[in-house]
């Protein structure tokens, strides 16, 4: 288990008075559902957003300070990812949603359904059809105790018209952190069919252990050809509310259309929130380490904790995220798992329907939070297990 560090004394009546969504919205419950952090930010990060306010930086975003953001972001891909990308190539969006939209409506075929493997981040079975799109769920294969992207069904997929592929690497809500060599299989189906690939990289810099993060477009020319990408500073530093994300155009074709149809799009994008992924990416790397040594250790804790007190639950640790995918199906709770443990235990957790049919039986469980906080949520969801 790693060192114990300062997040150990955050409390729930701290985090209840800070008022996030995660500890606002159920007062009575724990807050293990949204994908916010219990940690705050980096301090690097906080000085920046007081600097900009003490400026008054609250106009209309300025076109060097889009610049520095475009900057800071393809140095980290440099150095981090080893992915060089020309900075004119990254715009600022306000979150990784409105990049999906607009993907959807400006880099897929016209009325074509939309690909997801399941289980998927829930707004990712939303949005498609509130777009008037379809949406094909794929549901992903297990392969030695890993899921895995079922190459023939996403063949199948496209074969039966989808033309847009979500890809999310690292997985919400499953925490894989996909493989050179399983992306270079995607992109042989996603090539075959003349596709094009959405792929959702939020949560890039939440590595653990010895996994390293390498970027869909990054593989190969086909594949930089073909895909839209989007990241942003937001998970890894815990900076939701800030409303910025980057937009990554991989080919010349992508960029030439978004100049004439961007402007729109990127126009929600904060001023504060770009200060802020600036700061996280230039200054806010050793916060992040403590912050992912912490995060492995909990994981590791959180599979003691389940081996201990509800050994039915099925648990293989993340290779990335904070997120904790567990299968209750053996508890006998139904498919909804999370409103039990919600009436029963007081713990507030994600279900696994939100994220597809595959999800049935399962509950997305938040593991970035202080330790004891995650020692009492283990605790409680075991305990109204026994009592029924």
């Amino acid at each position: 288990m790693t060192q114990t560090t300062d997040f150990e004394t955050i409390t729930i009546d701290h985090l209840r008075q800070v008022g996030s969504v995660k500890w606002s919205a159920y007062p009575d419950a724990l807050g293990a559902f949204v994908a916010e952090m219990d940690f705050g930010t980096a301090p690097q990060v906080t000085q920046a957003l007081h600097e900009a306010v003490d400026t008054g930086l609250f106009g209309y975003l300025p076109a060097a300070l889009e610049q520095e953001l475009a900057t800071a972001w393809t140095d980290w891909a440099r150095t981090v990812y080893d992915w060089d990308v020309p900075p004119e190539r990254v715009r600022p969006m306000p979150d990784v949603i409105a990049a999906l939209q607009a993907t959807i409506e400006h880099f897929s075929a016209p009325g074509s359904p939309v690909i997801l493997p399941t289980p998927a981040y829930m707004p990712f079975l939303t949005v498609p059809p509130a777009a008037g799109r379809e949406v094909i769920q794929v549901p992903m294969a297990r392969q030695g105790g890993r899921y895995v992207y079922d190459l023939d069904a996403l063949d199948a997929a496209f074969a039966a018209g989808g033309n847009l592929l979500i890809l999310c690497n690292p997985h919400n809500p499953v925490g894989r952190v996909l493989e050179r060599a399983e992306m270079e299989q995607i992109a042989e189906v996603v090539e075959r069919h003349g596709g094009r690939v959405f792929s959702d990289e939020i949560h890039a810099p939440l590595v653990l252990g010895d996994h390293r993060h390498v970027p869909y477009a990054s593989i190969s020319e086909a594949a930089a050809g073909h895909t839209v990408t989007a990241t942003s500073a937001s998970k890894a530093w815990n900076l939701p509310g800030m409303k910025c994300a980057q937009l990554v155009l991989s080919n010349d074709a992508d960029a030439a259309q978004w100049a004439r149809v961007g402007s729109t799009h990127e126009h929600g994008a904060a001023n504060l929130g770009v200060v802020a992924n600036i700061a996280a990416y230039t200054a806010g790397r050793d916060w992040l380490r403590t912050v992912l040594d912490y995060l492995d250790g909990s994981s590791r804790l959180l599979a003691d904790l389940l081996a201990e007190h509800l050994p039915e639950v099925g648990y293989t640790p993340p290779e990335g995220t904070y997120l904790a995918w567990l299968d209750c199906r053996q508890l006998g709770l139904g498919d909804r798992p999370a409103e039990f443990f919600r009436s029963h235990a007081g713990v507030a957790l994600t279900d696994g329907t939100l994220c597809g049919r595959a999800g049935a039986g399962f509950v997305r469980l938040n593991f970035g939070t202080p330790r004891p906080i995650l020692t009492q949520i283990v605790q409680q969801l075991a305990a109204a297990v026994r009592a029924q």
